[in-house]
């Protein structure tokens, strides 16, 4: 059967109200940056998007969470999701947001390496265990820390406590049939090499796979595809398909020190 792959992937079309939960993400970013303690704007590189936002909680840091946001490698940046940072900073815990270089101007393998430099920046300039988690295509980054070609160093990777994947996108090879690779000019080579589901896990952490259980089938799919795989590969994984939550709200928990993906976020 011919599957439209645009539609599989379309959440904005599918999700009532989308628009404005979207919408209002920039909003409230910006009314948590002037609430809270942080520094802004720190370099991890020399390009226009190599930086990164770091929030403090107000005691001595446990760790520190880091957060890749999503938008299918060409959207969005960390200055829209800054409150997603309430809940970690809420529990003690450095908040972390990198920006990094969006498709077109760099293939989606870079952006892979430029998260890996965000990750080790970080670690160089504060101790302590390193929380990854990202959401969609954020979620994809965060798990590709984590892969056999992990562009960690090991010392990096020995520190990191958990990586948490968010309503991602983990088998690329569908989006080559889609519109959006006139932006992403993914080919056979780099869908394969890019996959996490095709790619070996490193067995250095636990991982949580996370999905909104009224997320598009597809979503649902690679989740559970990502968890199959690498638990048949040893990897100490747990996946939890969270009951009511689309594909733009399943993030919210992140925001709540209380919540269950919180939780599941810190181990």
């Amino acid at each position: 059967m011919q599957r439209d792959w645009d539609d599989a992937f379309a959440n904005m079309a599918h999700i009532p109200g989308g628009e404005a939960l979207a919408a209002a993400w920039p909003e409230d970013a910006a009314q948590f940056r002037s609430k809270h303690r942080g520094k802004l704007d720190i370099r991890y590189g020399e390009g226009d998007r190599q930086s990164l936002d770091l929030f403090y909680p107000n005691e001595q840091p446990k760790g520190i969470m880091i957060f890749v946001h999503g938008g299918y490698w060409m959207r969005f940046g960390r200055e829209d999701f800054s409150h997603l940072a309430q809940g970690a900073v809420d529990a003690g815990y450095i908040a972390c947001l990198p920006s990094y270089p969006r498709a077109p101007d760099v293939r989606i393998a870079k952006i892979t390496q430029e998260i890996a430099r965000a990750v080790q920046s970080v670690a160089h300039m504060i101790a302590g265990p390193l929380y990854l988690c990202g959401h969609s295509a954020g979620a994809h980054l965060a798990l590709r820390m984590v892969c056999d070609d992990s562009h960690l160093p090991e010392p990096v990777l020995a520190r990191i406590g958990r990586v948490t994947g968010i309503g991602g996108v983990y088998d690329l090879r569908p989006l080559m049939m889609t519109s959006m690779n006139s932006t992403l000019h993914l080919d056979e080579s780099e869908a394969a090499s890019e996959s996490p589901v095709l790619r070996q896990p490193k067995l250095c952490c636990p991982l949580t796979i996370w999905v909104g259980a009224k997320e598009r089938p597809e979503f649902v799919r690679q989740s559970r595809l990502l968890a199959m795989m690498w638990d048949g590969l040893g990897a100490d994984l747990t996946i939890v398909e969270d009951a009511g939550r689309n594909h733009f709200d399943v993030i919210d928990g992140l925001r709540d020190v209380d919540s269950p993906l919180m939780r599941a976020v810190l181990g």
